[in-house]
């Protein structure tokens, strides 16, 4: 590869990096074209890209981005990168899921807002709740307080009603 086609994936992969709020480092050793091919569309369907690159790439993409160098260990065999640009748990959703029928797909290493995280990690951060169902779960939630505060000072005006009533039969 000549170096201005290697200067322009650095710059590539920078961009994406500095754009992505989860990255994904996969080994894909052995995975077949087909395998691979399945593997982006599950990607794609959650909105994240799947690029293979080198890793003295990567490591130069990396330069600048802060805690690159905890990401050093990942930067070993083959690797691809998962990013995740909307959602930073949908990349370890698919890579959990996939790896699960396909042992081939290796979780290295991940990287959100700048927290690495081993391959020992990989069902924890799978389990976590996606940007959206925690949008879900805040809007039911403030739903529900909302929902109940009519009927809170239904209660306490009940209660002040009583109170008030019960005075003033004792005044009688």
């Amino acid at each position: 590869m000549k170096r201005d086609r290697k200067e322009e994936i650095v710059q590539q992969v920078a961009e994406k990096i500095s754009r992505s709020q989860g990255i994904y480092l996969t080994e894909f050793q052995g995975l077949s074209v087909a395998k691979m091919a399945e593997l982006r569309r599950e990607f794609r369907k959650v909105g994240v890209e799947y690029r293979v690159v080198k890793n003295t790439l990567i490591k130069k993409a990396l330069r600048d981005q802060e805690g690159a160098d905890k990401l050093d260990a990942g930067l070993k065999s083959t690797t691809a990168v998962a990013f995740g640009y909307d959602d930073p748990i949908a990349p370890a959703k698919v890579i959990r899921k996939f790896s699960k029928t396909n042992e081939q797909l290796k979780f290295k290493l991940a990287s959100i807002d700048g927290v690495v995280y081993g391959a020992d990690r990989l069902p924890q951060l799978s389990e976590m709740l996606s940007k959206v169902e925690n949008i879900g779960r805040t809007a039911g939630l403030i739903n529900g307080v909302v929902s109940s505060v009519p009927m809170v000072v239904n209660a306490v005006a009940r209660g002040l009603v009583s109170v008030i009533d019960q005075i003033a039969k004792q005044k009688k």
